[in-house]
């Protein structure tokens, strides 16, 4: 993924990026990623940077102290893993040693696997926004949700491997009518 090819899709005024630092150990191609190419901010996708942190004194990157503070269990393997932001209704992490992006439902315990990497979510979301725009202009649903399978798929499988992870979930919505 490149930063042109997220400046394509969502505008220089839509993408957050992420300063990068040599005092914390974090995923090299993944902290490169967000540094350069950044995070879009959009309807679908709300980066972490853009949300404002609704609990002061709070560690807001990882989520062993966010959900420490809202009460909520931490799976222990995940508790140093770094919030990205929000896809649609799932809050969505990476840990920063392997750089896979992970998935937290809503009002569901437990997290998916989403992406093998920062660059995969980056496609996704990309492909998505193609998606979102050809959906405007009234391309079959039907059509749009089996070239999205299809074109992340060949990239990362790992979004569709869960039958209820939040892409599979999007694109029912999206051949349901939903959206």
């Amino acid at each position: 993924m490149t930063p042109q090819q997220m400046i394509d899709s969502y505008g220089l005024q839509n993408i957050i990026y992420f300063p990068q630092s040599s005092a914390v150990e974090f995923h090299a191609p993944s902290a490169t990623l967000l540094s350069t190419a950044g995070l879009p901010h959009s309807e679908v996708f709300t980066s972490k940077e853009t949300v404002p942190d609704p609990h002061p004194g709070t560690d807001s990157i990882t989520l062993g102290s966010r959900f420490r503070h809202l009460g909520i269990p931490c799976p222990d393997e995940s508790r140093g893993w770094w919030t990205l932001g929000y896809l649609f209704e799932s809050l969505l992490a990476v840990d920063p040693k392997t750089g896979k992006v992970y998935s937290f439902p809503e009002g569901e315990p437990g997290y998916t696997n989403l992406h093998r990497d920062v660059d995969s979510l980056l496609f996704a979301l990309v492909e998505f926004r193609r998606l979102e725009v050809d959906h405007d202009n009234e391309v079959d649903p039907e059509e749009l949700s089996a070239r999205f399978k299809q074109v992340v798929g060949a990239f990362d499988p790992t979004p569709f491997a869960d039958e209820n992870s939040q892409w599979n979930l999007s694109l029912e919505e999206l051949r349901n009518g939903i959206w």
